[in-house]
C-alpha cells in the first residue's frame, strides 16, 4: 500500500517510440506550406525581394539576439516557478453486481456503487509547492472531478455533486528543531489504513473497506501541526471543523491527534483519534474515535496491515434510545508482488454497528467482507486491477433486485492513470 506520500516527484514521460507525433507532422505540413508560399512569392517579386534579403551576418546577429531574448525571459521568470509541480491522476472502472440490485447501486460501497455501468471515479489534478525543510512554505491544491469518489468525498455542505477540491491547504515549516509544520485549510484525515487515491497514494485494492465508509471521516477542515521527534516517534494534533465539514455545523470544534512509531525499519504502527461534537446545532453530543494502523514489510515482496476502530457517540443509540451508540470493527491486509509488475492483494474486515447508527439499519448489525484484487502494472503510469469481493451480513440489509438478502458478490476492472 502507498500510504500518504507528502514529497513531490517531477514524472518525466520518456519520448514516444511510435514516430513524429500528429503535432509534430501538423508542424512539418505548416512549414513546407510557408517554403511554398515564399517561393511563389520570391517568383513574383524578383530582383526587389533578393534586394531586401538580409546578409548573413545580419541574420546570424538576428539569431544570437533572439537567443539572448529567450534566456533573459526564462531567467525573469520567479524563482517559485522552479518549485511548483502538476501532477495528474485518472481512476475508471467497471462493475458488476451479482444481486443485480434493481437501484442500480450496491449496498453498503464507499465509491464502487454503481452496478453494471462502467464509471470515471475520478479525474484530478494536484498543483503544489512542496514544503520540506524548515522556513519552507508551500501549499497544494487537489481539484478532483468524477461520477464516484467526489460525489461521497465532497463535504456535507457542499452542493455540487461530481466536483471536489478535495484538499487545499497552505504549508509552513517553522524553525523549531527538526522542524514543525503547520497546514492550514481543508485536508484528507489521518485516520484509517486506506486513502481516497490520488497521484502519491493509491490502495492495492480497488473497492474501499467498510471501516474506510463507515467508521471515519474523509476530511477535515481546520488547522494542524506535525513533527518528528526523531525517526522512530512523530506526532501531530489538530483542531477542526469536524468530519467533512467546510464550515462547522455548530460552535464547537473537533480535536484530532496521531502518533507515529517506527520501532525497526519493517514496522509502522499509528495511533490515531479524533473527538468533538459532530450533530448539527449540537453543541454538547461528543463522538470520539480510536483508530489503529500497523503495517510490516517482512520482505521486499510481502506488506501485511491491520486497521482496528472503536467509536463512540453520546447517547445516539437507535437500538436503546438514550443510550450510547458504539462501533467497532477489525481488517487485514496482505499484498505480494509476484513480479516487478504483477501482484496480489487480499483483505478482510468485519464492521459491528452495535447501535444502529453509522450503517442506518436502526438494528444491531454485523456487515464481513473479503477482497481479492490482482494488479498488472503495464508502466510506472499505467496500471490494470481485476476484483472480486463478497459481503456477508447477519441480518438482510444487502438489496437484492427488488428485495433484501444477506450476501452480495461483485467482480470489478479498474484501469489506473498516473503522472
Amino acid at each position: 500500500m502507498l500510504h500518504r506520500i507528502f514529497g513531490v516527484a517531477r514524472v518525466s514521460v520518456p519520448p514516444s517510440r511510435a514516430g513524429p507525433s500528429r503535432w509534430t507532422r501538423l508542424g512539418g505540413a505548416m512549414l513546407a506550406l510557408s517554403v511554398a508560399t515564399i517561393g511563389q512569392q520570391a517568383k513574383a517579386q524578383g530582383a526587389q525581394l533578393v534586394a531586401t534579403v538580409p546578409s548573413r551576418a545580419d541574420s546570424g546577429k538576428a539569431r544570437t539576439d533572439s537567443v539572448a531574448s529567450t534566456t533573459k525571459a526564462v531567467a525573469a521568470l520567479p524563482k517559485w516557478f522552479d518549485d511548483l509541480a502538476v501532477n495528474a491522476f485518472v481512476s475508471t472502472a467497471y462493475e458488476y453486481n451479482g444481486n443485480r440490485p434493481t437501484t442500480g447501486a450496491s449496498s453498503y460501497r464507499v465509491f464502487d456503487f454503481s452496478d453494471n455501468s462502467f464509471n470515471l471515479d475520478v479525474a484530478e489534478l494536484v498543483v503544489q509547492i512542496a514544503a520540506s525543510k524548515p522556513n519552507d512554505a508551500g501549499f497544494r491544491v487537489d481539484f478532483d472531478a468524477g461520477n464516484s469518489i467526489p460525489q461521497i468525498t465532497k463535504t456535507q455542505d457542499q452542493t455540487a455533486a461530481q466536483f471536489d477540491l478535495k484538499q487545499a491547504f497552505a504549508s509552513y515549516i517553522a524553525p523549531l528543531g527538526s522542524g514543525l509544520r503547520f497546514d492550514v485549510g481543508k485536508f484528507v484525515t489521518h485516520m484509517g489504513y486506506e486513502v481516497i487515491e490520488g497521484y502519491d497514494g493509491y490502495n492495492d485494492n480497488y473497492s474501499r473497506s467498510i471501516l474506510f465508509g463507515y467508521a471515519i471521516p474523509f476530511t477535515h477542515t481546520g488547522v494542524k501541526a506535525s513533527y518528528a521527534f526523531s525517526s522512530k516517534v512523530a506526532g501531530m494534533v489538530e483542531v477542526v471543523n469536524g468530519w467533512d465539514l467546510l464550515r462547522d455545523n455548530n460552535r464547537s470544534k473537533s480535536v484530532g491527534a496521531q502518533l507515529t512509531l517506527t520501532p525497526v525499519a519493517p514496522l509502522q504502527v499509528l495511533l490515531n483519534w479524533i473527538g468533538g461534537p459532530e450533530l448539527a446545532n449540537d453543541n454538547h453530543t461528543n463522538r470520539n474515535v480510536f483508530d489503529l494502523v500497523a503495517i510490516l514489510k517482512p520482505t521486499n515482496t510481502l506488506t501485511l496491515g491491520v486497521n482496528g476502530d472503536y467509536g463512540k457517540e453520546n447517547g445516539t443509540s437507535l437500538v436503546n434510545p438514550g443510550s450510547d451508540a458504539t462501533w467497532k470493527g477489525i481488517a487485514g491486509y496482505a499484498t505480494l508482488a509476484l513480479t516487478n509488475k504483477f501482484s496480489v492483494a487480499l483483505r478482510g474486515e468485519t464492521f459491528h454497528d452495535e447501535d444502529g447508527v453509522r450503517l442506518g439499519t436502526g438494528t444491531r448489525a454485523t456487515l464481513s467482507e473479503g477482497t481479492f484484487t490482482p494488479t498488472y502494472k503495464f508502466t510506472d503510469h499505467v496500471l490494470l486491477r481485476g476484483e472480486a469481493r463478497y459481503d456477508k451480513a447477519n441480518q438482510p440489509i444487502l438489496t437484492k433486485r427488488g428485495t433484501l438478502a444477506d450476501t452480495q458478490t461483485t467482480v470489478a476492472a479498474n484501469v489506473i492513470f498516473v503522472y
